[in-house]
């Protein structure tokens, strides 16, 4: 084998090192948290249009296998539940996120780690090993790839899912340190997906997860069938960072990967609000103001630069949506839905995907958003790395002004949900399809948690 590099080494070594038994408890307890949220988000959009869509195109080009698609149970390859799995979770803009590389692992690793596991017949302590492993992959490359891939035009999750899945399969699959590299190598080829829906729209987005994911698992299954990649697929002038990012990785990119300990799977973000993460701290600031929205002249929105170029001045329709995507992606409607209490969930977002919320131009939102200026504050990057705030400041009909700064969006690491509005979101989005006495049984079956499970049995728990 040639030479490889310190960082890939580093990757490898981390995903072939893992073991169950040695992650922290901390660690486990974010994998639970991950759990529990993303397979209440596919499950709760499986009805969405476009994820009928994609089962129906998974049905008529499948692979059989012993994995199965949540909620309706067909049984296909474990790539190809995956891909279904996958774009049901991220299938509107509800899942978790990674704070610091501005992305949403848990859509990729958990459908993946749960329909290898099917495939497997592993227990639930692969699986979790699995999504462990694909996390911190996914999530460690990603931080060191920001801000970058966003501010080029890159969607981090399109890029990073290949490496998140192609690091499961090699865990649960127990490939050597080799195999691994090559897996992870073999990813660097399936990477692609721009941010250009965030301006003119395309439900494409939501398939990024499924597409990811897919790739990844066949990277691995390409790695096991003797295929090998380049060894300087992360470090070499045309891998990954020279390539995507535009630039080489940083100095110190290996500490990231060798440090022991402390996982970013501890730093779950579970999203209250049912669009761009990005939005949620003005979103948390608009709630905060309702009371004085009566009396609002102007508001003026600081925010990051990279911010900017996806839910802000920079998307062709951010003062006037004409799908989802762009209402999803339109900070000014997000700060304009809070401000006049109508909600940023998903009761408010189906709505208007069914014709039933009007934010036509004459309308009290539209009316409001076109108060909303947005402003790029180059400091909030240098002062705010990694984490997106929101500066507000409202101008009242007097001249005076009220200014509120969000450092920490609800939902994050740094400002959890409570542990009953965690619940509440999954019984809000698993009640309805799987009716509510098979909801609190998989509720029950999460927070056991027991590692002996097998796969399949949990997975019956998914299905109607």
């Amino acid at each position: 084998m040639q030479h490889v590099p310190p960082l890939e080494a580093a990757v490898a070594a981390l995903v072939t090192g893992l073991d169950h038994d040695t992650v922290p408890a901390a660690a486990l307890a974010g994998a639970r948290r991950l759990m529990q949220d993303q397979l209440a988000v596919q499950i709760g959009c499986a009805a969405l249009p476009w994820s009928r869509a994609v089962l129906e195109l998974a049905r008529t080009s499948h692979a059989p296998g012993r994995a199965h698609v949540t909620v309706d149970g067909d049984t296909m390859s474990a790539a190809d539940a995956a891909f279904v799995n996958a774009t049901y979770g991220h299938g509107f803009e509800y899942d978790d996120a990674h704070r610091a590389s501005s992305s949403h692992p848990g859509s990729c690793v958990v459908p993946a780690a749960l329909a290898l596991g099917e495939e497997l017949g592993s227990t639930m302590r692969e699986v979790v090993s699995g999504i462990v492993a694909g996390y911190e992959v996914y999530t460690r490359l990603g931080v060191l790839a920001a801000p970058d891939l966003l501010e080029r035009g890159f969607h981090p999750h399109a890029v990073l899912s290949a490496f998140g899945a192609a690091a499961v399969a090699a865990r649960m699959r127990g490939f050597d340190t080799e195999r691994t590299l090559h897996a992870l190598s073999i990813a660097l080829s399936h990477c692609s997906g721009t941010t250009e829906y965030t301006s003119t729209g395309g439900s494409v987005k939501r398939l990024h997860a499924g597409i990811g994911t897919r790739n990844g698992l066949r990277a691995a299954d390409m790695a096991a069938a003797g295929i090998t990649g380049p060894t300087t697929f992360l470090t070499g002038a045309k891998g990954l960072f020279h390539t995507f990012a535009g630039r080489p990785v940083a100095a110190d990119a290996v500490e990231m990967f060798s440090r022991s300990g402390d996982f970013e799977v501890t730093r779950v973000w579970i999203k209250p609000y049912c669009c761009c993460g990005i939005n949620h701290a003005f979103i948390d600031g608009a709630r905060e103001l309702a009371h004085l929205a009566d009396d609002i002249a102007t508001v003026r929105l600081g925010i990051q630069t990279g911010g900017n170029s996806i839910v802000g001045s920079r998307n062709a329709h951010a003062y006037a949506p004409q799908t989802i995507e762009h209402l999803q992606y339109s900070l000014p409607f997000q700060f304009a839905l809070a401000l006049l209490g109508l909600g940023n969930g998903f009761t408010t977002h189906h709505d208007y995907l069914t014709g039933h919320l009007d934010l036509s131009s004459g309308s009290p939102a539209a009316t409001l958003a076109r108060r909303v200026r947005i402003e790029v504050d180059s400091r909030l990057d240098t002062e705010y790395p990694g984490r997106w705030v929101g500066d507000i400041t409202v101008t009242h009909g007097d001249r005076t002004e009220t200014h509120l700064f969000v450092e920490n969006p609800r939902g994050t690491a740094e400002n959890p949900m409570a542990p009953d509005d965690l619940d509440a979101k999954f019984h809000d989005l698993t009640a309805a399809a799987l009716g509510p006495e098979r909801a609190d049984t998989l509720m029950k079956a999460l927070t056991a948690a027991d590692p002996s499970t097998p796969v399949g049995e949990f997975t019956a728990l998914l299905r109607r």
